[in-house]
């Protein structure tokens, strides 16, 4: 590819990843319906028709980021069920709390803000949540975490621990007087689900 093409080809994925980047932000701060086109297309720099020639308009923009997301989370599934259950619930906190845009973006979701088919939504987290449970069940069967709790109830904590900080963050730092993203609340938290669980370690 000649020289030329390669510059144009490099400065459009940067411009793609700019407004991918400030249409993060402004999802995350206003949910899909709070935001707007004109808003993201300033955060980024950019013209607003930029936004929809890359990506056909602002709910091109949400499913490209959903599809991130998703990827990022196919990714995770596997390799948190090769560690023991608190390294993978570490792997879970980290991953939500690394960049808590994205984790906002499903609560906006979960709260209904969501331009596309709300069913097909629905049962895509039902088998997230099933699957959850499942190795939730196994790790009990196994020993690796104590059976006195059922296995949708530790699944439920998990997660709530997770996207706590995200959802509610002016209660994490009443109770814990910590920020909510910091490592020391990851650690907290995670110390006391494992004395709660009474997680095998090894």
């Amino acid at each position: 590819m000649p020289e030329d093409q390669l510059q144009a080809t490099s400065k459009a994925a940067r411009t793609r990843e700019r407004i991918l980047d400030a249409a993060l932000d402004e999802f995350s701060a206003k949910g899909y319906s709070g935001a707007r086109t004109a808003a993201i297309a300033k955060r980024a720099g950019v013209n607003v028709q930029l936004i929809s020639y890359y990506f056909g308009g602002k709910e091109g923009l949400l499913e490209e980021l959903l599809s991130s997301w998703q990827e990022r989370r196919s990714k995770l599934v596997p390799a948190s069920k090769a560690e023991l259950f608190l390294e993978s619930f570490r792997m879970v906190l980290n991953a939500t709390l690394r960049d808590p845009r994205r984790a906002r973006l499903v609560v906006w979701q979960a709260l209904g803000d969501y331009p596309g088919d709300t069913e097909a939504l629905a049962r895509e987290w039902r088998t997230v949540a099933a699957a959850a449970v499942e190795q939730t069940r196994a790790r009990q069967a196994a020993g690796e975490i104590s059976e006195d709790h059922p296995p949708e109830f530790v699944t439920l904590l998990s997660f709530l621990l997770a996207f706590a900080p995200v959802a509610l963050p002016q209660v994490i730092e009443e109770i814990y007087d910590v920020d909510p993203l910091s490592e020391e609340y990851r650690q907290r938290v995670s110390e006391a689900l494992a004395a709660f669980l009474d997680v095998r370690h090894a």
